[in-house]
Parts: C-alpha cells; structure tokens; sequence
C-alpha cells in the first residue's frame, strides 16, 4: 500500500504510476504532514481525460477531495453504511490523520465461470504503458513484440496478429489463393469459427467425422473425402487435444495438400514433441477472453514461410502496399490487432506455463474425486501432450443435460461440447456421414477451470446425477 501513497503536487501521468502500484487501482493523495487529504482512482483518471485534461497537467483539489474515510477502530457495520455504488473504497486513517490501512467491498455472487482471464501479472503495467505511449491503434512496439515472442513460443518463424481467431482463418485460406471451385476438409466436431471462413472465400467446406479416442479429425476420413477440388485441410486441436499430425501431413504431402492447424484452444501443446502450429503451412491461433492466454479479442497467424508471412501483412492492411502508401496491390481486409491488445497479450505469455500448470491441477483434481465414476477424461496419446484449456469429460448422454443444469441452479457454469456442423441445417449439405462426432458431442461437458471453483460442491452434484436412475 505504501507504493500507492502520493504527495499532491504529482501530475495525471505521475498518479497513474502511483495507481499502477495498488491492485484496487487507487492512489491515495498525502499533504506535507503524510496526512490523507483525498484519493483518486482509475476511473477518475480516466474521466478526467476525456474531460479533455492533458496527462502532464497537476492534479487539483476537486480531483480527489471528494471522497469518504473512516477513523481506526470503526465498526465494520458503520463502514458498510457508508458504501453505495459509487463508493467501494474507505481509507482508514489514524488519529492524526494518516493512512493506515483501507477498506474494500466488493459484492460477490458465489458465480463460477467455466473460464476467466488470469490478469494477475503485467496486463495493467504494459497497457498503461502502451496508452501513454499513445500508440493504441494498429502499429506500435507491444505488437511486434507479442507477434514475436509468440511466433517463438509455438517454435515457428512469423507471427501476424489479427483482430480474432475467425479472421485469422480467413486471412490464411485467402493467403494460400484458396476459393471458388475450392474444397477444405474440416472436422465435424469444431467450433462454427473454422468452417466460416471456408465459405467466406467462396471454397466448400467437407466436414469429416473425427478419431473415437482423441475427438480429433480422423487421418482416414480425411483420405476417404480427398477430391480433385481438394486444395486444403484444417485439422482442429480440438479442447487442447493435438491431431495426428504426422498422418495428416503425410497426406497432405500426397495430395498435394495446404494444411491450416486450427489451434485456437491448445496453445503449447504438443505432438512427438514439437509444438502444434509449427506443422501446418500456416496456423491459426484465438485469444479471446476464455482462451488460456488473452487479449480480450484478438488471433495470430503462424506460419515458418517468408512469402505467406509477407502476403498475410499485406492482405490483413487492406492490400496496402508497404513500400507506397495508400497504394492497394489487391483487395484486402483490416483484420489488424491493437498495440493495447498485444500488450496484454505480452504480460499473459510471461505466463502461460504457470496457466497450463495451473489447469493441469485443476483437471487432477476433478479425476480424483470423480474416478469412480462412469466418466471419459480426455487423455493423452503416446505420441503427444495436450493441454487443459477446459476440463473435457465425457458422461453418459442421459446425464448431460441433468448435471448441466444442476450445476447452473448452483450458479456453477459448464459447457455442453461443441453441436456437431453436421447436425446444423447451414452445415448439413457439406456434411458426410459423421457418428463418432455426434456421439462424443451428446456425451461431452466441459468443468470450470478457475481457481475459485469448489471442487467439493461440483463433485458432489456430479456423483448425485450419476447415480440417479432416471
């Protein structure tokens, strides 16, 4: 807290420093004596800028006298009267006046999200140093460097941010020429964000049914699907499980084939050791706010191919051209990410292996209070090694909806798997014969992989479900 104390004489931009200092993002404002004499928080810094305050201006007297605080020795009861919606925070002072400690309410509603951003390192440190560098937008230090360190962590050469996970699809089937006429091999177990932008670019989507053990797309279904129209396939890493890779590519290599890893939800995973994203021509990656790094929305593209690199830049900047300005080689796309969202994204791959280890907990956890139950984990293959981005699990279908909705009358969240593309009506005209899919999807739930989660409660309601004959 003493980080967090200022004397009044400090700028806009000094106080931010000072509030960057206190997770309750609150600086607490001191005269000459130490005495407290007002306090000031993110939000009023945020105010007054768009008050049109200049960040080198000094602080004034009405930007942080009013405020409300409380002698030491309180009650707590009189410290509750004093909270309402504005006031969340109450310093605590001495009979002198000086600050000794704070007050802070915050109203919980006993809710356990599925998933939830893990924002407890440098996410406010460097997006307040990405706003007060004024790059904001589309070009700036903190995105070349998440493209790289990225690219680097997936063991690949290029790294292109994009604005989510969807476009970053679109921006690698357009990179590889691939449309009308065109056929794209996809899983029927997936999210609707990888067959999109198979039809966006004018190609058919073929959907395929998946592997019975690893929910992922079968190599054989693949072959079995492989036209003279066939110009691509995206194999999904579906819930942090990676795809045979090896017979994937093998086929590909065959076929002649472009291949697009889907890896939205299975950064860092692995096959026979090298890194998921670092097979396919180009690899696609989601950092939406559940994912199991961050940057609230926001993709990638990997790819070890200078040309695709170059293409993808060019077609994610409207087809500028990067040598003449507001000169348009072709016709592009703005799928660009901001310098504010790959600062985030910098501070959550500073720990994405603390993440993964913390989910990885979190799954051993859930398979030792429910190992005897009727239930199929997800596991890993001989050949490679997932990662948890939400506890997988497979239960009897008749018990699906029933522990769904038990757990949601405890304000507990979970996740049916994925609907299957096949059994949607958009869908079903590309679809070929897909049971694995739809087995596992009627079958599949998806556990909160947060740490407040009460594992106590949520296996308990699980095991009373489970035993319930009807």
């Amino acid at each position: 807290m003493k980080d967090s104390i200022c004397h009044k004489d400090i700028s806009i931009k000094e106080a931010l420093s000072f509030i960057n200092n206190e997770p309750a993002g609150i600086a607490f404002i001191t005269d000459a004596e130490s005495k407290l004499i007002g306090l000031i928080t993110d939000g009023d810094i945020r105010r007054l800028l768009i008050d049109g305050r200049k960040l080198d201006s000094f602080l004034k007297k009405e930007d942080y006298n009013n405020y409300v605080f409380a002698r030491e020795g309180e009650s707590i009861e009189k410290l509750l009267k004093e909270v309402d919606r504005r006031v969340r925070i109450i310093p605590i002072v001495s009979k002198e006046g000086k600050l000794i400690d704070y007050f802070r309410y915050e109203h919980k509603t006993h809710y356990t999200p599925v998933a939830e951003p893990k924002l407890e390192g440098n996410e406010f440190k460097y997006l307040t140093d990405a706003l007060l560098s004024t790059w904001i937008s589309s070009k700036g230090a903190y995105l070349d460097r998440f493209e790289k360190e990225f690219s680097t962590f997936c063991d690949s050469s290029y790294g292109v941010a994009t604005a989510n996970g969807t476009v970053s699809i679109h921006l690698a089937l357009k990179a590889l020429d691939i449309g009308i006429g065109d056929e794209v091999i996809v899983p029927d177990l997936t999210f609707a964000a990888t067959v999109n932008p198979v039809i966006y670019t004018g190609a058919t989507p073929v959907i395929v049914d998946v592997d019975e053990s690893t929910w992922t797309i079968c190599p054989e279904k693949i072959r079995a699907a492989i036209s003279k129209k066939t110009k691509a396939i995206i194999p999904v890493h579906v819930y942090g499980q990676p795809c045979d890779m090896e017979k994937i590519m093998g086929i590909a290599k065959e076929f002649n084939l472009y291949v697009v890893e889907d890896c939205a939800e299975a950064h860092g995973a692995t096959f026979k050791g090298k890194k998921v994203g670092s097979f396919g021509h180009v690899s696609t990656f989601s950092f939406f706010g559940n994912k199991i790094i961050t940057t609230g929305e926001g993709g990638m593209c990997i790819t070890n191919s200078k040309k695709l690199n170059d293409r993808m830049k060019l077609l994610r900047d409207h087809g500028m051209s990067t040598e003449k300005r507001y000169w348009h080689k072709e016709i592009g796309f703005n799928y660009r990410m901001t310098n504010l969202q790959a600062a985030i994204g910098c501070a959550q791959l500073e720990k994405i292996n603390s993440i993964l280890s913390s989910n990885n907990d979190i799954e051993s956890t859930y398979k030792n209070k429910l190992q005897h139950l009727n239930i199929k984990w997800q596991i890993n293959q001989s050949n490679s090694n997932r990662v948890v981005w939400l506890v997988s699990i497979l239960v009897p279908a008749s018990k699906r909806d029933l522990i769904i909705n038990q757990l949601q009358k405890r304000n507990i969240d979970t996740r049916r798997f994925f609907y299957c593309l096949s059994e949607m009506p958009i869908y079903k005209k590309f679809s070929q014969n897909c049971t694995k899919s739809k087995e596992i999807s009627a079958r599949g739930i998806n556990l909160p992989t947060v740490k407040q989660v009460d594992f106590n409660l949520v296996c308990k309601l699980i095991e009373e479900c489970m035993s319930q004959k009807k």
